[in-house]
C-alpha cells in the first residue's frame, strides 16, 4: 500500500513538472486569443525559447538568464508575427504557421553556427539547471492570471478586445495597442515555457524538443474555454497523460512503445472532439480592425 501511494505521488509530481511548459504557453495563448488574435504560433515560441535559454544558460551558467533570454526571444518572434497580422493584416492562421516554420528553420542554423552541430546544444551542468523553481513560478502565475483576468482593468480590456472591440474603441481605448501588448505578452510567457523545457525538464536543447506541446497548450486553452482556472486544470490533465505514457514505456507490455507515445495526442484529440462544440470562442477572434 505504501509503495502504491509513493508511486501515485511520484506520478502526480511528474505530471506537475511536465505541465509547467504547457501552462506558460497556454496562458500566453489565452491572453492572445482573448484579445482577438488567433494563436497558432505557440509551438514556434516554445521552440525559440528553449533554444535561446539553452544557449544563454550554457554561456553564462545561469538558468535565470536563460529564462530571461527565452522570454526576450519569444517577444521578438511575437513582434514579427504582430507586424504581419496587426500591421499588414495578414491571415492570422497563415502567419502563425509561418512563425512555426521560421522557428523550426532557425534552430538548426543557430546551433550549426554556435556549436558546429545541427542537433543538440551542449549539455548543461546541474548547477546551470533548475530544480523546482519553475514549478513555483507556474503556481504563482496561475494565481496572478486569475486575479488579473477578472479583477483588473487591463484584464477586462483584453477581454473586451476579443469580445466587443468596437465598444472598446468607442470608450477611447485602442484595440490595436491592446492586441499588440497581448501578443507580446503571449510571446514572453511561451518563451519562458520553452526555456523550462531546456533548463528544467531537460539539460539541453534538442531538435524539435517541443514535440507538439504548443498545439497541446492551444488545445488546453480551448478545453479550458479560454478561462484561467479551467485552462490550468486542462494543462494538468494533459501533463498527466504525458507523464503516464513515459511511465508506461518502462512497463513490460505487448503494446508497442509507439502506441504508448501517442497517448497525449490521442487524449488531446478526444478532448477537443468532445468539448470544442461546447466552448465559445471570443466573438472577435481572428477579426481584423479597420482602425486602431
Amino acid at each position: 500500500m505504501a509503495q502504491e501511494s509513493l508511486n501515485l505521488f511520484s506520478l502526480l509530481m511528474s505530471s506537475l513538472r511536465v505541465a509547467v511548459p504547457l501552462l506558460f504557453a497556454a496562458y500566453g495563448g489565452l491572453i492572445s486569443e482573448r484579445s482577438g488574435v488567433i494563436q497558432i504560433a505557440l509551438e514556434g515560441f516554445l521552440l525559440i525559447g528553449a533554444l535561446t535559454a539553452a544557449i544563454l544558460a550554457h554561456y553564462t551558467g545561469s538558468p535565470w538568464l536563460g529564462v530571461l533570454a527565452g522570454a526576450c526571444a519569444g517577444i521578438f518572434l511575437a513582434g514579427v508575427m504582430g507586424f504581419f497580422v496587426l500591421a499588414l493584416k495578414v491571415d492570422q492562421i497563415i502567419a502563425g504557421t509561418a512563425i512555426n516554420l521560421l522557428a523550426f528553420g532557425t534552430a538548426p542554423f543557430v546551433t550549426k553556427v554556435l556549436f558546429d552541430s545541427t542537433g543538440s546544444s551542449p549539455a548543461l551542468p546541474i548547477e546551470s539547471r533548475f530544480t523546482v523553481a519553475p514549478m513555483f513560478l507556474a503556481a504563482a502565475l496561475s494565481v496572478l492570471m486569475s486575479y488579473w483576468f477578472y479583477q483588473t482593468r487591463s484584464g477586462l480590456v483584453v477581454q473586451f478586445a476579443g469580445e466587443a472591440p468596437q465598444a472598446l474603441e468607442v470608450a477611447g481605448t485602442s484595440v490595436l495597442k491592446t492586441r499588440w501588448k497581448s501578443l507580446l505578452a503571449c510571446g514572453a510567457l511561451a518563451g519562458i515555457g520553452g526555456a523550462t523545457l531546456s533548463t528544467y525538464l531537460s539539460s539541453a536543447y534538442s531538435p524539435n524538443m517541443t514535440g507538439g506541446r504548443g498545439f497541446i497548450a492551444l488545445a488546453a486553452l480551448i478545453f479550458g474555454r479560454w478561462k484561467p482556472l479551467p485552462t490550468l486544470l486542462a494543462c494538468f490533465f494533459f501533463g498527466f497523460t504525458d507523464a503516464l505514457q513515459i511511465r508506461l514505456q518502462g512497463v513490460n507490455s505487448l503494446i508497442p512503445v509507439q502506441f504508448v507515445q501517442i497517448l497525449p495526442y490521442l487524449f488531446t484529440v478526444i478532448a477537443l472532439a468532445g468539448f470544442f462544440g461546447q466552448s465559445r470562442a471570443p466573438k472577435a477572434l481572428g477579426q481584423t480592425l479597420n482602425r486602431g
